[in-house]
């Protein structure tokens, strides 16, 4: 494991954004969140697993998302960031027009 941990990443098929898994408190299951921020980052491999299959159950029940896989993240400068620059492109938009995408929408993605 790269960084100080994984999450999970998918993309929502009801409009095609990126989502993150976040496990809730409340039942257990699965939450997609938009925001890398408020993903839940395995700390472990085990904790990985874990997280990726509740996300692969939650995917085939309520067929919201596809594409579900894990990402290395670490922390850089107060926020959480991917390792890998592909990555970075998929959770904070393009790397040209900073006005588009999480980047135009979220203060920690237009820091980038």
């Amino acid at each position: 494991m790269e960084g100080i941990g994984q999450v999970v990443i998918a993309s929502r098929l009801s409009d095609g954004l990126v989502v993150f898994v976040r496990e809730s408190a409340a039942t257990g299951r699965v939450d997609w969140v938009l925001q890398l921020a408020d993903a839940d980052v395995a700390d472990s491999n085990a904790r990985a697993a874990v997280l990726l299959e509740m996300a692969l159950r939650d995917a085939g029940e309520r067929q919201s998302v596809v594409d579900a896989y894990l990402i290395d993240v670490k922390e850089e400068s107060g926020r959480l960031c991917p390792t890998k620059y592909r990555e970075a492109i998929r959770c904070f938009g393009p790397t040209i027009r900073t006005d588009l995408g999480e980047q135009a929408e979220s203060s920690s993605a237009a820091e980038k």
